[in-house]
């Protein structure tokens, strides 16, 4: 396989990019930052959008044959994949569940037959997902998980709606599935990573203040703002481009130091 390096230029050109949930928030940023470094953008969404894509597909990601389906559409000689459609805490848990991870992880596996050789997947986890290792039992038991049986899975796992424990178990589950497929398709040099935000001033922002209530007022107060939009697309454009080949199986915080602050505290820093 031929030596893949970055001689200048704008980052991502010449390079074509699907990203979902391009309508709205980090996704439209993303998109915007694909297009202004030079790559051409294949957006997914669920609402309509002329902004910043070259193609533009309309997708539930929550529907399996609808995943099948805009797979099938898709066309070949994609360089990069930025799963960032997802759905808050005040979503009915089933559809937080299967847009967040198990509707990512199907259309992720799906695609990778029409990746090219030294493409990169990059994943959009959150903060939320900070405490993924005290969460493997759930995880584990979710490797296997079909769309069918999600409303059982909840119940089981006690992964419902109450205090966004089906964002924040989505987000952990993702983080974990990225960790464990730092190799899966090495062989084709295909790389996947995934970028952690903390709180970013996004149309969501009001549904995770509404869910986490003190714990969310808490959070701001200890950071000095929000993040943007514009904070997060940056970070996702670079592990898309061709210098990051050795980068695999990571998780990158984009949060403000929260994570650090976090973690400063539960060690006695």
């Amino acid at each position: 396989m031929a030596e893949l390096k970055w001689t200048g230029g704008k980052l991502l050109q010449d390079k074509t990019i699907v990203v979902t949930g391009c309508a709205s928030g980090i996704g439209w940023e993303t998109a915007r930052l694909v297009k202004a470094l030079g790559g051409d953008v294949i957006g997914i969404d669920v609402r309509k959008t002329e902004d910043h894509v070259d193609e533009l597909y309309i997708a539930d990601l929550s529907d399996r044959m609808a995943i099948k389906a805009l797979v099938n559409a898709l066309p070949s000689g994609i360089d990069g994949l930025a799963n960032i459609a997802g759905l808050p805490p005040t979503a009915p848990a089933e559809k937080v569940l299967k847009v967040n991870l198990l509707g990512l992880r199907f259309f992720t596996e799906s695609l990778i037959g029409k990746l090219n050789d030294g493409a990169s997947i990059v994943n959009l986890a959150s903060l939320a997902g900070f405490g993924w290792p005290e969460a493997v039992e759930a995880i584990k038991a979710s490797e296997s998980l079909t769309f069918e049986d999600v409303p059982a899975f909840i119940e089981t796992h006690k992964v419902g709606n109450e205090g966004g424990r089906s964002y924040f178990f989505s987000k952990e589950a993702l983080i974990a599935w990225t960790l464990q497929n730092r190799w899966t398709w090495r062989d084709r040099d295909i790389r996947m990573n995934c970028v952690s935000p903390g709180p970013v001033d996004t149309p969501i922002l009001k549904d995770f203040i509404e869910t986490l209530g003190a714990r969310a007022e808490e959070d701001m107060r200890v950071m000095d703002r929000p993040g943007r939009a514009e904070d997060i697309a940056p970070v996702v454009a670079f592990l898309l481009s061709d210098m990051t080949h050795w980068i695999r199986g990571t998780n990158i915080p984009v949060d403000g130091g929260m994570s650090s602050h976090v973690l400063s505290n539960m060690h006695r820093l």
